[in-house]
């Protein structure tokens, strides 16, 4: 890694490079060049040399779009370009070409864009990525060509799902999105009676991240129907709205691994900062589950060694059926959970997860002192608790139904911060104490650059 670009990844104001993709401020620190860049070094691992391209409805998606198919027909891929498409949609159309590429920054502000590369149906891995990124001289390729693109992911889905029961009332907020075809046309297709909000491609009244934004609108029309949805702008994560009130982002999870259960898996990985309810909920029902680092490839990576049937990450409301999709599918999920309403498997699993309490904030933090503030957090976490996992980040467990995770954010320069327990008052002094420890160590790190 020579380039001035490649070392630029550690400045402050730097490009954010993971399995999750890369990420930035386009006209900041992300530009055509880095798009270039990426897509070049990404073609070494199209084996195929064709590729499913499509991009969400950011301001900067249709240009970075056109440059990214450009830039991989330079090195003499065959390109089905898909246009506007959620993520999901693509994943499951690169099991067809090999691979695929998205243009989008998936949750983060509408300012970010990016580029999320997929081989064989599923998110590069770690030494993937450590590959893609590493210079080598490139041969003289055939151009490579063009082709607009069809998706049959609506007739494979409802293959699956089935018809669902009882026409329920769903309204669905796409937030402006990459879903605002296919989420209702899903539905609709599954006998849902839907209406959709924020249906208008690159308009909406609320933020790209349905899991911190208020959700006011969709809130304010659930309470007229059976349940809500909110995709984030790519369609991958999915809010669950019922009774006019948020759930939070782990429910999602825990109503698609209900459904799994009812389907009778058993076999399953959550990542490690999902709540603790729905591993009990796993064990209660007779199911196994192993947990993962963070990050949507990390879980797949972990299905496919453990041969495990379903999961998710329930920080980013997403649920993983690798059968059918080897990424978090809000499409696919919104129709699973659509199946279940009135059901007891769906009052058990929302009753259950009840009696948790889950509270996820993030700090900032100089992308230069990541590392040294992780350390001397970990120091000071290993004195006052008792059982620490370091897997990803560092991990506390307080007691069967108490925790804390501290982590550098795989898609924004943030260290991220969670807990849950049992009882709100105990994992709000939970999460006060762990923020407490994260700035002192921030501080101490800070301070030991500038001696």
């Amino acid at each position: 890694m020579s380039s001035e670009f490649i070392k630029s990844l550690c400045a402050l104001d730097s490009l954010k490079v993971s399995i999750s993709g890369v990420r930035g401020i386009f006209g900041n620190d992300l530009n055509l060049n880095d798009i270039v860049y990426y897509c070049r070094n990404f073609s070494r691992l199209i084996k195929s040399k064709k590729c499913v391209v499509a991009c969400d409805t950011r301001p900067s998606s249709s240009v970075l779009s056109n440059m990214a198919v450009a830039s991989l027909m330079e090195r003499g891929v065959m390109v089905y370009n898909l246009g506007i498409a959620p993520t999901p949609v693509v994943f499951k159309e690169s099991r067809k070409y090999g691979a695929g590429l998205i243009i989008t920054s998936s949750h983060n502000p509408l300012e970010w864009n990016g580029l999320k590369f997929i081989v064989d149906g599923r998110g590069i891995n770690e030494s993937e990525l450590e590959y893609m990124i590493k210079e080598k001289p490139f041969s003289k390729e055939k151009i490579g060509t063009e082709l607009e693109a069809d998706s049959d992911y609506i007739d494979k889905a409802v293959d699956l799902i089935g018809n669902v029961k009882g026409a329920p009332r769903i309204v669905i907020d796409v937030g402006g999105g990459a879903a605002f075809k296919v989420a209702p046309q899903l539905l609709k297709r599954l006998r849902c009676n839907v209406k959709a909000i924020n249906e208008k491609p690159g308009k909406s009244s609320r933020g790209p991240d349905p899991t911190y934004d208020k959700l006011l609108d969709l809130v304010h029309a659930s309470k007229r129907s059976d349940i809500g949805f909110a995709f984030d702008l790519d369609g991958d994560r999915l809010v669950v709205v019922k009774d006019g009130k948020k759930q939070a982002p782990d429910v999602t999870l825990g109503l698609g691994i209900a459904k799994a259960l009812e389907m009778r898996y058993k076999k399953f990985v959550l990542s490690i900062d999902t709540s603790v309810s729905i591993e009990k909920f796993i064990r209660e029902e007779g199911g196994q589950t192993k947990r993962s680092k963070v990050g949507e490839t990390n879980v797949v990576d972990l299905m496919i060694k453990t041969n495990s049937q379903a999961g998710g990450e329930g920080s980013s409301a997403g649920f993983i059926l690798p059968k059918f999709n080897m990424c978090r599918d809000g499409l696919l999920t919104s129709g699973l959970i659509a199946s279940m309403i009135g059901t007891k498997q769906f009052t058990d699993m929302v009753r259950f997860m009840g009696g948790y309490f889950q509270l996820r904030t993030k700090m900032n933090v100089d992308t230069r002192f990541h590392k040294k503030t992780i350390g001397s957090l970990s120091k000071k976490m290993k004195k006052q608790f008792s059982e620490i996992i370091t897997i990803d980040g560092i991990k506390c467990l307080i007691d069967e139904d108490s925790w804390a995770l501290v982590r550098q954010s795989n898609t924004e320069h943030i260290v991220r911060i969670s807990a849950e327990s049992n009882s709100l008052n105990k994992v709000k002094s939970i999460e006060k104490q762990v923020s407490k420890l994260v700035k002192q160590s921030y501080e101490e790190a800070r301070r030991s650059r500038n001696h």
